[in-house]
């Protein structure tokens, strides 16, 4: 029923004039990119040195902790930029990325460059083909919970994921599963991902390599007592925590999760299976930073810069109709987002459930 109601809505969609709207909205602003990204990972782990030297769940480390979290989640998050960034460009700013977020994460910019590509494909979303799709909807109250539970061990699996990283060489099927399985930022656990391509870049086994490296240095240091092991507890908590509001902002602000595996979507359709939440500038940039709170802008546009998400979306609510399916998008709060998604899952349940009371009886 969902999809047959966006399907009779998608003929209205304005594409060509939206595109007029914001056709010089594509360049995006060097100086921005770094400085941004330069700002928030360095106060980021400069907070993250003073959560770990103040006392135990005192408030200077409460209010430290937070600031590293919120400023490690943003500058981590350009991961999503760099999919999107026209190939061969801002090389050096890939490298830094990689080098003061993606290591220490253990997401170097591989584990999402191929995977995201995909996503944007038209005759990929939301199929089984699709790795960041998955129909909560459809699948129950449990796999959303399910979802967040996976969150609490996703640091500790990628450490040891990399860490097997030189075994794995001489075990082909071992690399075969990791690559596979734990290579990927994915939200649907039964997706495996395609052999390695052009899609995932010139440098994937470099990066892993390095992440191997890094993550061998941390463990080491941790064994020999170099650093403390309060310093993996707090790089654990940041990662996962960081990992959770990530989360609740891919079921409250990404997409409304109905679409049905072996069903291909028409490109409005997409459209309206995606959410933007405008909010408060700082609040809502909390949660879904670098212009992830304008998801559905995005989808319209997915080589649009981050920093013009915003005037794109003012711009299109100003000059689209008013009842254009534009507004259809939208949703006033993260709550709203969640209560939504939650709401229809119930509801799909209880639809599941009479239907299979229907065929017993």
């Amino acid at each position: 029923m969902v999809v047959s109601e966006m399907a009779n809505e998608k003929a209205t969609f304005p594409m060509a004039e939206a595109k007029k709207i914001v056709e010089d909205l594509f360049e995006p602003s060097t100086l921005t990119y770094w400085a941004d990204f330069l700002f928030n990972a360095g106060l980021g782990w400069t907070a993250f040195y003073f959560t770990v030297q103040a006392a135990n769940f005192s408030p200077a480390q409460l209010l430290f902790g937070a600031i590293s979290v919120f400023c490690l989640y943003r500058a981590v998050i350009f991961i999503h930029e760099l999919t999107h960034l026209k190939k061969d460009t801002f090389s050096v700013f890939r490298a830094v990325w990689n080098l003061v977020c993606g290591y220490p994460f253990m997401v170097p910019s591989f584990t999402y460059m191929g995977v995201h590509i995909d996503h944007h494909k038209q005759k990929m979303y939301g199929t089984k083909e699709d790795g960041e799709y998955l129909p909560f909807v459809l699948l129950g109250r449990f796999r959303i919970i399910l979802f967040f539970l996976t969150m609490l061990v996703v640091p500790f699996v990628f450490i040891l994921r990399f860490l097997l990283t030189p075994i794995s060489y001489l075990i082909p099927p071992l690399h075969k599963l990791l690559w596979e399985y734990l290579s990927s930022l994915s939200i649907n656990p039964d997706w495996k991902r395609p052999a390695p391509a052009e899609r995932d870049g010139k440098w994937w086994r470099l990066q892993e390599l390095i992440t191997f490296a890094y993550a061998a240095a941390f463990v080491f240091a941790l064994w020999k007592g170099i650093l403390p092991m309060k310093v993996f507890f707090v790089w654990y908590a940041v990662a996962t925590l960081i990992l959770l509001t990530n989360g609740l902002r891919t079921v409250a602000a990404t997409h409304c999760y109905r679409n049905p595996a072996d069903h291909i979507l028409e490109f409005s359709e997409q459209f309206l299976d995606s959410v933007t939440i405008p909010g408060n500038p700082v609040t809502t940039g909390l949660w879904a930073p670098v212009g992830l709170r304008y998801h559905a802008v995005h989808h319209l546009f997915p080589g649009m810069p981050y920093h013009h998400l915003g005037e794109a979306h003012r711009r299109l609510m100003k000059e689209l109709p008013a009842n254009s399916v534009y507004h259809l998008s939208l949703r006033k709060s993260l709550w709203d987002g969640l209560s939504r998604l939650w709401k229809e899952t119930t509801a799909a349940q209880a639809d599941k459930a009479a239907g299979n009371t229907s065929k017993a009886s």
